[in-house]
């Protein structure tokens, strides 16, 4: 996968425009936000995250679907189980991830940052291959946005705690950072929370 920086899109990945995403009110791109996502909760390869990011699911398919079909939400990237990676948004725009959030006393998190969704739940082992896809692109995004250093990537949580708890207790942090030291990119040299 290779980022184009004049487009924002990665070239070697699936693409599946969302329209749920803006301009960036000063362009700045600092910071990368790692989510889990699974629709139905705890089911996988359903396909129904795509459906959410472009506006078409089905509230009447699922119980749980009546209370977020409404949702204009998206994120920049989906990886899923298999490590197979969609890009909904360009990385120049503002995909609506984040909510209402605040990262290191700047709130509106979605201004500045990237947001990666893991096809997971908070409380199941993330698969081999997206971890191995994680740091990949992760590592592609450190290297394109230099504002972006292991530093500068967290969780839902970090930003929006109390509100958010992805991607959870189950994301092996230290294994992710071994990914991207495994790049070149210096770890945090911490345990992110």
């Amino acid at each position: 996968m290779q980022l184009h920086p004049l487009t924002g899109w990665c070239h070697g990945i699936n693409h599946c425009r969302s329209p749920n995403f803006n301009a960036r009110p000063t362009g700045e791109i600092s910071l990368l936000v790692i989510h889990n996502i699974s629709l139905p909760p705890g089911q996988f390869g359903t396909g129904k995250v795509l459906e959410l990011f472009q506006n078409c699911l089905c509230a009447d398919e699922h119980p749980y679907f009546a209370g977020i079909a409404e949702l204009r939400v998206s994120a920049h990237f989906l990886i899923e189980r298999d490590g197979r990676v969609t890009q909904f948004v360009s990385c120049l725009d503002r995909a609506w991830h984040a909510g209402v959030s605040l990262f290191e006393g700047r709130d509106n998190c979605n201004d500045f940052s990237l947001g990666i969704e893991l096809e997971g739940t908070d409380d199941q082992p993330f698969a081999d291959e997206q971890y191995a896809a994680l740091a990949q692109l992760s590592g592609q995004l450190c290297r394109a946005f230099t504002a972006i250093t292991p530093q500068r990537i967290c969780g839902h949580s970090d930003i929006a705690p109390g509100r958010k708890t992805d991607p959870g207790a189950c994301f092996d942090w230290p294994r992710f950072y071994a990914g991207l030291a495994a790049q070149g990119l210096a770890s945090r040299g911490g345990v992110q929370s």
